[in-house]
């Protein structure tokens, strides 16, 4: 008898539909799967055979072939297992195929026949509802996950022997609820603040503009100066996630198996630190079955990079295609995949090896040979990436133990979000969302200066030696700027200050 089962499975962060197909027929006891069935899903008959038995159903003696179509494509995963199982028990006339028609079904088995959670159940889930199916039965584990989707019935499930109680109407369950607003209000806290940070007044205001603007930013300065703890604090004045971007984000968390056990959604802007041993797959993404690197986990939130120079030259060149074109595409023989990477880059550094040029506290030992080739492990097409080069020097002592309370996050970020409605407004009818993401075309219309402003950028390009690149970052930052002051046009105020946060610029004088 030939029975039909639909799952899923995801390619990036998108699902694809997978039918499972079992064909069951007189002759030899004998399994075969096929349909470009890696190994995880071959063994998957070990697993179903043990988890039908002990759940008490009778396991046929016959010859069982199960097709996974489309075939042209890799199937990967354990998320198979469970429909495997639901369509041998159909084929043996245990569960009615028109219902099984009903549902989209994953799951992984244990021996005993309880289900494991899998990884991708949200881009699952929303595929289903855009397929119209009645509902889809996932693992218990997964399903607050998938719960985030409206408008489409999520069963949890805790085993086979339940499942197939649910489908032929002996066991009742309800739909799993999730209460969405409170659980993106409740997760958009950031427990770290500015006003912990003392001193650095000229890096904070660096980091405003960042965040008004959406802008890379890359933090110079000795050890212990506190670029680190100042980085932590951005996301605290970054706008908080929208409930769109909020799916985005758990979409790759969730293909990432990166969501922790029973966690919904992510309703805080990602932070991501990875130490500068990483791989290549491990920051850009890949993998025999490729998956997203730390650029696609930190989309839509932010990038830390410490200690830059200490990260393979060869590994940042990679972050170009990211910065710029906001997605990675990670190519293989069998499949290219595309994931995206909407982050902002925030980076830093020491001024040299030592970590003490230039700090009148303490002597550097570094030659200017060991300078000149710890500074040129970042090449300047990368620089010319970032918008924001700003100074962090020592803390005076007078700045450590003082009682002088700094700025909180609350109230710099709501300068930032006065900011951000007005690019909201300004590029209302066109795909940019912040001044940073500006194309030429919008430069041209929303960056015109004025004669003292252009007078003063002409005289800093002609002296820094500066890439049309780096103008244009000069232009978006001075936009930003008098965002932030309530402008409509650029002055030359606003230009000297994006010339000053051109720091690594302005030392090549």
């Amino acid at each position: 008898m030939l029975t039909r089962v639909f799952s899923s499975a995801v390619i990036g962060v998108d699902a694809y539909r997978v039918e499972v197909e079992v064909d069951i027929t007189r002759g030899l006891p004998y399994y075969t799967t096929v349909g470009l069935a890696e190994v995880s899903v071959k063994e998957s008959r070990e697993r179903v055979k043990a988890a039908i038995v002990n759940s008490g159903y009778w396991f046929p003696d016959d010859h069982i072939t199960v097709n996974l179509a489309p075939a042209n494509i890799k199937k990967s995963g354990t998320g198979f297992d469970l429909p495997v199982a639901l369509g041998i028990l159909s084929a043996s006339g245990v569960i009615s195929p028109e219902v099984l028609s009903d549902y989209l079904v994953l799951g992984e088995l244990s021996l005993d026949g309880r289900l494991r959670p899998v990884r991708g159940v949200l881009p699952v889930a929303l595929a289903a509802r855009q397929w119209g199916y009645r509902g889809v039965l996932v693992p218990a584990e997964n399903s607050p996950e998938a719960a985030v989707v409206n408008d489409i019935a999520v069963y949890a499930v805790e085993n086979l022997a339940q499942s197939v109680g649910f489908l032929d109407g002996s066991v009742d369950l309800s739909p799993a609820r999730l209460d969405h607003r409170r659980i993106f209000d409740q997760g958009r806290s950031c427990p770290e603040d500015y006003s912990e940070v003392a001193g650095q007044e000229n890096a904070k205001r660096a980091l405003e503009i960042a965040a008004a603007g959406g802008h890379n930013l890359l933090m110079t300065g000795p050890p212990g100066s506190g670029k680190t703890m100042l980085a932590r604090r951005l996301p605290s004045i970054l706008p908080d996630l929208s409930f769109d971007e909020a799916i985005d984000v758990t979409k790759v968390f969730s293909v990432a198996d990166q969501l922790d056990p029973g966690q919904a959604l992510i309703a805080r802007r990602p932070f991501r630190s990875p130490h500068h041993t990483i791989s290549y797959a491990g920051l850009i993404g890949g993998g025999g079955n490729p998956r997203p690197g730390e650029v696609s986990l930190a989309h839509h939130g932010v990038l830390f990079l410490d200690e830059l120079p200490e990260f393979k030259t060869a590994l940042l060149e990679m972050l170009r295609q990211p910065l710029e074109d906001k997605k990675v595409t990670i190519s293989r023989a069998a499949v290219s995949i595309t994931y995206p990477s909407s982050f902002m880059l925030v980076a830093a550094m020491n001024p040299c090896p030592c970590g003490f040029l230039n700090d009148p506290r303490h002597e550097c030992v570094c030659s200017a040979s060991q300078v000149h080739r710890y500074k040129a492990r970042i090449s300047g097409p990368l620089l010319d990436r970032v918008d924001l080069h700003v100074d962090v020097p020592a803390l005076a002592f007078r700045d450590m133990a003082g009682d002088i309370r700094s700025e909180s996050s609350a109230a710099i970020k709501e300068r930032v979000l006065i900011a951000r409605n007005v690019q909201k407004i300004r590029f209302a009818s066109s795909a940019v969302h912040c001044n940073a993401e500006m194309p030429s075309r919008l430069i041209k219309q929303f960056c015109k200066t004025d004669a003292p402003a252009t007078g003063l950028l002409e005289t800093a390009i002609d002296r820094l030696g500066m890439s049309a690149r780096a103008y244009n970052r000069i232009l978006k930052v001075a936009r930003t700027i008098a965002d932030l002051s309530a402008q409509e046009s650029l002055c030359a105020d606003h230009v000297a200050e994006a010339i000053q946060l051109r720091a690594l610029d302005r030392k090549q004088i």
